[in-house]
C-alpha cells in the first residue's frame, strides 16, 4: 500500500472504483463464525440449510460487509479516516464458492456541521455483486476528511 495525501476537494462525485474479485469460501464462513459468536445454523448447518428454501449454507451478511470494506482498502491516506456506514442491506444471499466484486462510487460531500473550514463528509456507495452480476449487498461508507488549510492571506 502507498500512503497518498488525499483531501475533501480532491474527491469528485461520480468517480467509481472497482476491485477484483474474490471467492468465498467455508473457511471464510467459519472464521467469521468464531469471531462473532454467530454460529446460527443458515451459516454452519449443512444437513439443515438443504431443507430450507435457498438449499445451502449462506455467508454472514457482516461477513460480506467485513470483506467487500477491506476490498475497498487501497492507499493509506492520512487526511480521511472511516466515520462508519449507514443503509446497509444484505439483498441477495452469499453461497459458499461465490465470487464478489466491488463497485465504490462518491455519491455526496457534505461540510462537517461544528467545523465546517477544515472538515468535511465524503459518502462513498458500496456495492457488491456476485459472479452473476446479482447485487447482494449494498451500504454508504462514510469518511471523515481534512480539507485543505486556508491560505494565510485570505
Amino acid at each position: 500500500m502507498n500512503t497518498v495525501d488525499r483531501y475533501f476537494e480532491d474527491y469528485e462525485i461520480g468517480e467509481t472504483r472497482t476491485s477484483v474479485g474474490r471467492t468465498i469460501t467455508e473457511t471464510d464462513i467459519v472464521l467469521h463464525a468464531g469471531q462473532t459468536g454467530d454460529f446460527f445454523p443458515h451459516h454452519m448447518d449443512a444437513e439443515w440449510t438443504a431443507t430450507q428454501p435457498f438449499g445451502q449454507r449462506i455467508a454472514h451478511g457482516t461477513l460480506i460487509m467485513s470483506v467487500a470494506v477491506g476490498m475497498t482498502a487501497g492507499d493509506i491516506n492520512p487526511q480521511a479516516m472511516s466515520y462508519g456506514y449507514d443503509r446497509v442491506r444484505f439483498i441477495r444471499p452469499v453461497f459458499i464458492g461465490d465470487t464478489i466484486t466491488v463497485t465504490a462510487e462518491i455519491t455526496e460531500k457534505t461540510d462537517h456541521t461544528k467545523r465546517p473550514d477544515t472538515l468535511g463528509y465524503v459518502h462513498e456507495k458500496v456495492s457488491v455483486v456476485n459472479q452473476t452480476g446479482d447485487t447482494v449487498l449494498v451500504l454508504t461508507h462514510l469518511y471523515l476528511s481534512n480539507k485543505r488549510a486556508l491560505s494565510a492571506t485570505s
